[in-house]
């Protein structure tokens, strides 16, 4: 169930990109470095004294799970749902697709995959920051860390080169059929979006947590979606849309984590969704220590016997000093 580091998937398209990617990546970064903060809620600095507890804990805990969620990756500058203030339900009134409206609406799918197609580039650009590269360090080089369970689409653990990661929604780069077992990497079924729809054109606009874009629906209504060239079934991304459920073997996975680890770490992550509020009171009713970091409130603060609310960045690059 763990995933592999991305420079370790092949891509076979042949089709012609006419999108460059190589500018995508760079329009990317710009933005990034010029945004990175802006979907960070407001927040205090960590206190010294909660690190120190933290430090200690791990100290003594060698053997971690560690659960993220979108509160890490907004210190790359991508949106996240939730966030007072500056998350998407704060700043919107539109919700992300529901997985059975994805299913029957043939409309719903071409808005989705437009929306996506515009916003992928720049999703697929952003780089791990200071606390995905410390988690990564924590689990591949001081063996802290045994594996991450994270709630994140993004792979910026998997960019990060962190080993042992349980992507539990999924991973928005790759694209899978729902009528069989064919699957292709996000970038090469870009570049077949790319050749079925030559006259639409990338333009960078607001992002949304999942990588796609705000679009009209005279935007999308000639919008090219293929089929599974295997099935001719439905394609979507790998993920695990609202109101679908996540794998039974990843969920099993994730049990056996708990079970194995000595104590279990949340990041960035209020733990409304009960997928990963699930793995905390899992955690609880085994007994494992847990600590959690996160701007705000969450709903497992009373299992937790160490709380710090802060920002992941202010906090999890000073136990790797």
């Amino acid at each position: 169930m763990f995933v592999r580091p991305l420079k370790e998937i092949p891509c076979h398209s042949h089709v012609t990109l006419r999108v460059s990617h190589y500018m995508g990546r760079i329009a990317g970064r710009r933005h990034q470095h010029q945004s990175s903060s802006s979907y960070v809620p407001k927040h205090l600095p960590a206190k010294e004294e909660d690190i120190e507890k933290l430090d200690r804990l791990m100290a003594v805990s060698k053997n971690l799970v560690v659960l993220t969620g979108a509160g890490i990756s907004t210190e790359s500058g991508i949106p996240d749902y939730r966030s007072e203030g500056v998350g998407l339900y704060a700043r919107s009134t539109n919700r992300p697709v529901q997985y059975r409206d994805f299913l029957k609406s043939e409309s719903a799918r071409k808005r989705y995959w437009a929306r996506n197609y515009v916003g992928w580039p720049r999703f697929s650009s952003f780089e791990p920051n200071a606390t995905h590269l410390s988690i990564s360090k924590l689990v591949n080089e001081e063996g802290v860390v045994r594996s991450v369970v994270t709630q994140n689409v993004d792979s910026l653990h998997i960019k990060a080169k962190t080993k042992n990661v349980i992507e539990l929604h999924g991973s928005a780069f790759r694209v899978v059929c729902l009528g069989c077992t064919f699957t292709i990497e996000r970038h090469a079924f870009q570049n077949l979006l790319t050749q079925l729809n030559p006259e639409m054109q990338i333009v960078q606009q607001t992002m949304r947590p999942d990588g796609d874009v705000e679009m009209n629906q005279e935007q999308v209504e000639g919008f090219n979606v293929p089929s599974c060239p295997s099935c001719k079934g439905l394609l979507k991304p790998d993920i695990v849309f609202f109101g679908d459920n996540v794998p039974k073997d990843r969920v099993e996975a994730v049990r056996n984590e708990v079970k194995l680890c000595d104590g279990l770490l949340v990041l960035g992550t209020s733990l409304t969704v009960f997928s990963a509020y699930r793995i905390v009171l899992q955690a609880a009713e085994l007994h494992k220590s847990i600590a959690i970091v996160n701007i705000g409130e969450t709903r497992g603060d009373k299992l937790a016997s160490i709380k710090i609310s802060a920002k992941c960045g202010d906090v999890i690059p000073q136990l790797c000093r």
